[in-house]
């Protein structure tokens, strides 16, 4: 079975060996947004563009019936019940996910779960690597585009973009002897959506957009 947007996104985050992952206190975040763009690169949601500069971008499903895997189920009834704000959409979805996220990366075999009591009083859960080869896999499809200017396919793609929002990317991927301004440029080229189709293109823009404005919300709030 093919991995959603959300489950690679994930285990990119995720550390290898100590099992943490980057960015967990905008984490929520983050994963909603996976889901949304999985949602409208199968064609499930539209996204109507923001119609001014103080605007937000419109979440809308397309047709009735809900996808057969169970997140994006959910997700898909979320938007079907009725249009959302794209920040609205994954702040409504993005709490359960992690959970949710990391047992499919657990029955999968990818990652194992650690569990335990941190001073006999506080569990700790982390999830290390079991299998690495499905990343492995990711890992060089994401190098191929960003170091050696391959065309994005629309899920790497999408990956990419989501990485550079939740600003965890110089964590995560690292390309050593590769000059950071190069990759930079690269990221924002396949962040702006240019190489995608409209209604792609639309969607990555929209939930950029959306985890920028709640990351930087929750970033606020947490120094308040």
């Amino acid at each position: 079975m093919e991995t959603l947007v959300v489950e690679d996104l994930l285990l990119l985050l995720l550390d290898d060996e100590k099992g943490h992952i980057a960015g967990e206190g905008t984490l929520y975040y983050t994963l909603g947004g996976a889901v949304l763009l999985e949602l409208a690169l199968t064609g499930r949601v539209r996204v109507e563009p923001k119609k001014s500069a103080f605007g937000s971008s419109t979440i809308q499903s397309v047709g009735s019936i809900p996808p057969t895997d169970p997140i994006l189920a959910d997700a898909f009834t979320v938007v079907a019940k009725k249009p959302r704000t794209a920040q609205t959409f994954i702040l409504m979805l993005g709490p359960s996910l992690r959970t949710k996220v990391t047992d499919r990366l657990v029955e999968r075999g990818l990652v194992r779960r650690n569990t335990k009591k941190v001073l006999g009083l506080f569990r700790s859960t982390t999830w290390p690597a079991e299998d690495t080869r499905h990343e492995a896999e990711l890992r060089e499809r994401i190098r191929a585009i960003l170091v050696d200017g391959a065309e994005p396919d629309p899920r790497t793609g999408a990956i990419i973009a989501l990485l550079d929002a939740s600003g965890q990317m110089p964590l995560v991927l690292k390309f050593p002897g590769v000059p950071a301004r190069e990759i930079a440029k690269r990221v924002k080229t396949v962040s702006e959506g240019v190489w995608a189709a409209e209604a792609v293109k639309n969607a990555i823009l929209a939930t950029n957009a959306a985890i920028t404005a709640a990351t930087t919300a929750a970033v606020i709030n947490t120094v308040s």
